[in-house]
């Protein structure tokens, strides 16, 4: 598989402030790469690295087998979408897309097929006449998806661009766009703190945290087999036992991760399955979640997170565990995901 980006040891510095430190990484032609992190993470500095908006303080970046360093923008295969996107108001959709194709002296003809080209891409070639006011966000949101695929670029560069929708249509532009990928075949690769958007669209994602790089891995083994407490926390808010909590409990002293949905919630030690580990602690918080209802429990001085079905609460005595009270929480030992110090 051929690499398309590839990082080796970059650190970047704006004064005192390290925002990357040493980042080694590869991203594959056609994959759908995502960098997932809190902000202040670096991963959209390692997007400005790659679209030429900087240039590393040290290391190696090269882009499509070529030397990336000291390149500008616009010499990279390479186009990039942004939150807020970035359309001019005065032109129209039509001629917005077109922008790009205009500043390389494209003649007209060409600029407009290539321009109705990448609006039927992105489901907007009967809005060519409208301008960004007469559009939707999410319309807006495509348009600035057809303008960067107009020049027909290598590699698509998208950041945090559904940061400004509203749930409903950023779970609808997350389908969009990996259907997207899946048609033009080219390298995707977003950054975001979402990782409910990570996890749904990425063939593999980066997790960035204090400008170092916690674990590369596809989604799920991302979510099942978390290797830090960072990524098991970030990433779907496992419980992190630390290692002297783990020792009182296991005897071991190693921090594991334990997802809220694998925790059983019992009235009484009694019905705790044999060769489960307990933990007996007072109910904190109780928070109804649609389909879940989270039940937070203090034991040991740390929270700890448990997750109910609606099926489960309807069927369970546990659906009237109340604030203060003492409840069992249990899990099974094929659940405990070993964690790195």
């Amino acid at each position: 598989m051929s690499v398309a980006i590839e990082f080796k040891a970059v650190s970047q510095t704006f004064g005192h402030v390290k925002a990357l430190d040493r980042v080694s990484f590869s991203v594959y032609e056609g994959e759908f790469f995502s960098m997932l992190g809190p902000s202040g993470s670096g991963k959209t500095t390692c997007l400005r690295l790659m679209a030429g908006f900087e240039q590393p303080s040290s290391g190696s970046l090269r882009l499509l087998g070529r030397d990336a360093l000291g390149a500008a923008p616009y010499e990279r295969d390479v186009n990039t979408v942004f939150q807020d996107y970035a359309l001019f108001p005065h032109m129209n959709v039509l001629d917005n897309v077109s922008y790009g194709l205009l500043v390389r002296k494209v003649n007209k003809a060409e600029r407009h097929a290539r321009a109705h080209e990448a609006l039927a891409m992105v489901a907007l070639h009967d809005h060519a006449l409208r301008t960004p006011a007469q559009l939707s966000g999410g319309q807006r949101q495509r348009v600035a998806l057809a303008r960067a695929l107009v020049n027909r670029p290598r590699i698509l560069l998208l950041d945090e661009p559904l940061g400004a929708l509203d749930m409903k249509l950023r779970e609808q532009m997350q389908v969009e766009l990996k259907q997207l990928h899946k048609k033009l075949g080219i390298t995707f690769v977003y950054v975001t703190h979402d990782q409910g958007e990570a996890l749904s669209m990425s063939d593999r994602i980066a997790v960035f945290n204090q400008g170092r790089i916690e674990q590369i891995a596809n989604p799920r083994t991302l979510y099942h087999q978390p290797r830090t407490p960072f990524v098991a926390d970030f990433v779907g808010s496992a419980n992190v036992i630390d290692a002297s909590f783990a020792k009182t409990l296991t005897g071991a002293a190693q921090a594991f991760a334990v997802r809220q949905e694998n925790i059983q919630i019992h009235m009484s030690q009694a019905s705790v399955a044999a060769g489960d580990w307990k933990l007996e602690g007072e109910v904190m918080a109780i928070q109804f979640l649609g389909a879940n209802q989270r039940l937070d429990v203090k034991a040991n001085g740390q929270i700890i997170s448990a997750l109910q079905s609606e099926g489960e609460i309807a069927s369970r005595l546990a659906a009237d565990a109340v604030h203060g009270q003492r409840i069992t929480l249990s899990w099974s030992p094929k659940h405990m995901v070993m964690l790195d110090a």
